[in-house]
This record gives structure tokens, C-alpha cells and sequence, in this order.
């Protein structure tokens, strides 16, 4: 048997603890406690494999996981979240093992700032959601905040973009942005919720909003998936539910 399951043969606990954390706009995010039926399983088969640094500014390494557990979170999406955040059909997904490992002084000005998972401008009709899984026990390690600007859309898509491809320097002087993990609100953005991190707790909620880890201490992450920030993220695009009127 899988060191992923229980000893009845379960991916995830078939009574888990589901509440919603209500953010803005009408937007949600659906946190669920106890999600896996063997977490510590589930940690150890992660711990023993291989993560690299990904190509995309990611402050970490990283490792894709297989398609069976893929599959098991879109299901986990399916019955718990996707028609919370607004969508009738999942279009596709992705799962991946994520370690951030990075210190604050040696983040690019892109990673000092919240993120959109995926965000296209127009496209009313698809919802790109996403889910962490929190598979540490360390809560100082840090949960995840969400954001909403406060600067209109051509300020934010600037400040997005410029740290895309300015040095540190170059974006703190231009901004006034100091190196490190974002912890709480700023003049371009204010934070308006944080999920504290829980050992085996999922959240899922829309990746078109601006959120980003809230590392309370940057001094213990670790390269180590057994004693690091090591959580399993998942990606889905959805179609998003037809809307009255």
C-alpha cells in the first residue's frame, strides 16, 4: 500500500473540517482542516523526492508530483471548492511539491511583492483557482495573506511589471520597496486577510487575486521537505459558473 494512504486504503479524510473565510468583493477562500487521511505519509513520500529551482520566480525549489495525486486534489477541488469560487466545470490542472528556501535579501524585486497566480485581463468566463496544503508544523513558517490594490489597474500592472526587470536598487528607488517576503499592507496594496498555516489544512480561492506567504520567520525556512515549508500547490482553470441576467 501507499505511504499516502491509511490503513484503509484513503487518500483523504472522509470527514474533514471545511469553513469559509470570507474576503472582499464577494470573493471566498475554503479552508479545510484535516484534509489527508495520512498526512505524516504523505510528507515522508514527498521528503524522499527529487526538487530543483523552477523556471519561473518561484523563491524555492520545487518538484512536480505524479499524476494520481494530481488527479486526487482536482477531485478534492471538485467537491469542496470550485462551486464556492464560482465554477460549474474544471477545464485542467496541476500539482506540484513547493520548499520556499530563499532569504529575504536575496529575493528579486519580483518576489518581495503579492502575485496573481494567473490573471487574463478580460476573460470573465474562466476562473483560475488554486489550493495550498500545508504540510508543516512549524506555524512561523507562515500561513498566506490576500490583497486587493489599491492603486488603479495601470499603477499595479507598472509596479508588477518593473519588478519584473528592474535590479533591487533600481525598484526600491523608483518605489520605495525594501527587500523581503511582503508582511502586511503598503501604499500599493492592503492586506485584507491571512489564513495562518495549520499542519494538514487546504485552502483554495481564486488565483486571480493578489496574495502571497505570510513568512512570520525567514531564519527557519530550510531546504529540508521534513522540516521546511513544504506544501503541495495545485492550479485549475475553470469555467465559471453562467451569471443571472
Amino acid at each position: 500500500m501507499s505511504i499516502w494512504l491509511d490503513g484503509e486504503g484513503r487518500f483523504f479524510n472522509p470527514r474533514p473540517k471545511l469553513s469559509i473565510l470570507r474576503l472582499w468583493d464577494g470573493h471566498e477562500c475554503v479552508v479545510i482542516d484535516d484534509v489527508l487521511a495520512n498526512p505524516e505519509g504523505v510528507r515522508a513520500w514527498a521528503s524522499g523526492l527529487a526538487y530543483g529551482p523552477p523556471s519561473y520566480p518561484y523563491p524555492g525549489l520545487v518538484c512536480a508530483a505524479n499524476a494520481d495525486v494530481q488527479c486526487r486534489m482536482a477531485d478534492l477541488f471538485a467537491q469542496h471548492a470550485r462551486r464556492r469560487l464560482g465554477a460549474r466545470r474544471t477545464l485542467d490542472s496541476s500539482t506540484r511539491l513547493s520548499l520556499i528556501t530563499t532569504a529575504p535579501q536575496d529575493l528579486a524585486p519580483v518576489q518581495w511583492l503579492c502575485h496573481r497566480d494567473r490573471y487574463v485581463h478580460g476573460r470573465l468566463d474562466i476562473l483560475y483557482a488554486a489550493s495550498v496544503l500545508y504540510l508543516f508544523t512549524d506555524p512561523a513558517l507562515g500561513g498566506t495573506s490576500f490583497y486587493r490594490p489599491l492603486k488603479p489597474a495601470a499603477d499595479i500592472e507598472a509596479i508588477v511589471a518593473d519588478s519584473v526587470v528592474l535590479g533591487g536598487p533600481d525598484f526600491s528607488a523608483r518605489y520605495g520597496w525594501q527587500p523581503g517576503y511582503m508582511a502586511g499592507s503598503n501604499g500599493y496594496f492592503e492586506r485584507m486577510a491571512q489564513v495562518p498555516a495549520a499542519w494538514n489544512r487546504a485552502i483554495f480561492y481564486d488565483g486571480g487575486l493578489f496574495h502571497s506567504a505570510a513568512i512570520e520567520e525567514p531564519a527557519r525556512l530550510s531546504p529540508d521537505p521534513a522540516g521546511g515549508r513544504l506544501t503541495l500547490n495545485s492550479f485549475y482553470t475553470g469555467r465559471r459558473s453562467a451569471q443571472p441576467g
